[in-house]
């Protein structure tokens, strides 16, 4: 993410995102972010409460995520936010009284808001965490950042100790029955439609604490609108799919790569099923793509 820039920059920089989209993708580099993010200070163990205790941290939890819903609504009544459907609901409510991870597509500054809005008043005195990157949390700047630091986020560290905290949360958040999202693909790419290859660390959470994982896609198509960067604002589908379980018969290594690609088979066929294409990748080692993407020479 960017700071707000004058029109001009932001289609000059919205053309460089897209050109190192189009270089990653062809290079296999789908976990390394396209934008140009803060640099990234160490989140140390004295840093951060995951789970917050103190009156003062709820009291800015509360403020800051009125604050979020009011600025998300305001973008979806001045057009900047569209969410055309919600299919699939009826699968959140089959994991909604037990811990469960949230898997969804990460390509724009909104996502998690989409997920939020779909899922938010089926939540009931439960809530809905977001993992995200270090450095999205110690210092980005401005509004954003003041979200990162206060809305139910649990950012991941650089560091040991600070990790064995994050860890020991998860556990005790997916114990309280609350919910944890978080993005698989790793990095965000701007508007980009294809589901990506998925990291391990979502899947050995749900492994670890014998919880189910919930995937959700967003597909997107062009508006008849143009935001500032000179691209069509997007319509979004959100589309919860059917929870996917643990296999006590499997070890945890075995459990987690099969949840994985479960999760991403699902994503594919939402894919191909929205846009009526094939799945491919210009990526030149396939080795660096998914085993269900790869084509025979």
């Amino acid at each position: 993410m960017s700071k707000k820039q004058p029109e001009n920059s932001q289609i000059e920089y919205r053309n460089l995102i897209n050109s190192r989209i189009v270089e990653y993708e062809r290079d296999g580099k789908f976990d390394t972010d396209v934008a140009d993010n803060p640099e990234s200070k160490v989140l140390m163990p004295d840093d951060i409460e995951y789970i917050k205790t103190k009156f003062w941290d709820k009291i800015k939890t509360k403020m800051s995520l009125k604050l979020a819903i009011k600025y998300y609504e305001g973008e979806i009544k001045k057009g900047n936010l569209i969410i055309d459907k919600i299919e699939g609901i009826e699968n959140y409510d089959k994991i909604k009284d037990v811990g469960a991870i949230i898997t969804c597509n990460h390509f724009s500054v909104y996502d998690n808001y989409i997920v939020h809005r779909a899922i938010g008043k089926k939540l009931k005195g439960h809530t809905l965490y977001k993992v995200i990157r270090e450095g999205n949390y110690t210092n980005f700047p401005g509004f954003y950042g003041m979200l990162f630091r206060n809305c139910n986020t649990l950012p991941l560290s650089s560091n040991f100790k600070t990790m064995e905290k994050f860890l020991l949360a998860v556990s005790q958040i997916l114990k309280n029955n609350d919910k944890i999202l978080i993005y698989p693909e790793q990095a965000m790419w701007d508007n980009y439609r294809k589901p990506r290859p998925l990291k391990p660390g979502a899947f050995k959470f749900a492994v670890k604490n014998n919880v189910p994982i919930l995937p959700m896609f967003i597909t997107m198509e062009d508006s008849d609108k143009k935001g500032a960067d000179g691209e069509y604002i997007q319509r979004h589908t959100l589309h919860i799919l059917p929870p996917i379980y643990p296999d006590s018969s499997k070890s945890a290594n075995e459990n987690a790569k099969i949840l994985a690609d479960k999760n991403f088979k699902m994503w594919k066929e939402v894919y191909e099923k929205t846009y009526k294409i094939p799945l491919t990748y210009t990526t030149l080692d396939q080795n660096k793509i998914p085993e269900i993407c790869k084509t025979s020479k």
